[in-house]
């Protein structure tokens, strides 16, 4: 709680759909080098130790022969019998040999059969991706290979859509954005001290519990404090909603009006912006879209040479977030830790006051500059302020 804005080092990767598929090819490619086994195998094996690749490694070298058998992989093909006539083992009808196909087992099926089957299964959902012979008595794995062969084009992309997503719902280093909509995938550094996440959608959440992103509190806390609000009556879920202490006085303020500019009752006076990160956010992205482009075209000055407000609107966006979860961590502190919760309340208190400092100069003293144009030194002068204090937050508060 020392720091409470300091942004922590990048131990993640986000993924698009691109991404995901080439990172699961490549282990793919991997485990069939190494087992000296077809990509179809290595596909079935992956899926069925999670596409833990490590995890397979080691158990194919501590028993092959039981992975095989849990897997359903037979160490050789099993041709389908000479005979010229063979009786399907699902319809019963007698086709000509050639007419009929098996998997590595060699039960044989007709086309009909095998495309009834597999479609079924596909459409049943996830599941296909650990099917198995039709025969009741066998246990051989259905792969990639059979799917290509038999199912419908609509059925074969529905199976590949299952196979993309078990790659990261059944890996325990990837999970999705939980945000609605959102078609990103976190690939995460286990073992990295500090769980946020901050996908490309904007959403930030937790990895170990996929709450929002709650540093620096604990899961369990923001567990209790959710559990809380969502049995709290509607009066006080209307207090925490309208109302908020200022943050030089700590006298609470009612917001009874559509503006997020707040002044507080004389004596004190205190100007600050109504403690909301989805403003932020949406100032964020008007500035990204809209802004920045005219604010360039206004002082002749590069986009890039304008980033030091789009950190500082970054850093408006994390102070929020940071602060809104302190009131949860303050709400559990014991009470008889007089000195610490004093301690925190005064830390609190002065990132409060940082934040508004910060978001006062990127808000209200941004807006001049983009009215109109102004004397290169002014101008120059603001980036400089902007930008320590930007820092202080980062490494003061």
């Amino acid at each position: 709680m020392y720091h409470l804005f300091n942004f922590v080092q990048q131990h993640y990767t986000v993924l698009n759909e691109h991404d995901i598929r080439q990172h699961q090819e490549d282990d793919i490619s991997r485990i069939s080098a190494v087992l000296s086994t077809s990509r179809v195998h290595a596909c079935l094996l992956l899926r069925h130790y999670n596409w833990s690749v490590s995890k397979v490694h080691d158990e194919w070298f501590a028993d092959e022969e039981a992975v095989r058998k849990a897997v359903g992989l037979l160490g050789k093909q099993v041709e389908i019998s000479n005979a010229r006539e063979l009786t399907c083992g699902i319809c019963f009808e007698v086709y000509p040999r050639k007419a009929m196909s098996s998997a590595a087992c060699g039960h044989p099926f007709c086309s009909s059969c095998w495309r009834g089957y597999i479609g079924t299964a596909i459409n049943d959902g996830p599941g296909c991706l650990m099917l198995r012979c039709p025969d009741p008595t066998c246990s051989a794995a259905i792969g990639q290979d059979m799917i290509d062969i038999f199912a419908y084009c609509e059925d074969k992309k529905k199976y590949t859509h299952y196979l993309l997503r078990s790659y990261i719902e059944n890996n325990r280093k990837t999970k999705w954005c939980p945000a609605p909509g959102c078609e990103f995938a976190v690939d995460f550094a286990m073992g990295c001290g500090s769980y946020d996440v901050s996908c490309n959608c904007s959403h930030s959440f937790c990895w170990n519990c996929t709450e929002e992103a709650h540093r620096p509190v604990e899961c369990g806390t923001v567990a209790k404090w959710i559990l809380k609000n969502s049995a709290e009556s509607e009066n006080m879920n209307w207090i925490l909603a309208n109302s908020k202490p200022c943050p030089k006085c700590k006298r609470p303020i009612e917001k009874n009006q559509g503006c997020m500019h707040i002044t507080c009752t004389p004596p004190c006076k205190f100007e600050f912006c109504w403690q909301s990160r989805q403003k932020a956010l949406v100032d964020l992205h008007n500035m990204q879209t809209k802004k920045l482009e005219k604010l360039s075209k206004t002082h002749c000055q590069p986009e890039s040479q304008l980033k030091f407000i789009i950190d500082a609107m970054l850093q408006v966006v994390e102070c929020r977030r940071v602060l809104k979860w302190t009131y949860a961590y303050g709400y559990y502190l014991p009470d008889h830790e007089h000195a610490k919760k004093q301690f925190f309340e005064y830390l609190q208190g002065e990132a409060e006051a940082g934040l508004e400092r910060l978001h006062q100069c990127a808000e209200k003293e941004l807006q001049v500059y983009l009215d109109a144009e102004v004397p290169m030194k002014e101008f120059t002068d603001f980036r400089r302020k902007l930008a320590g204090l930007t820092r202080y937050l980062q490494n003061n508060s």
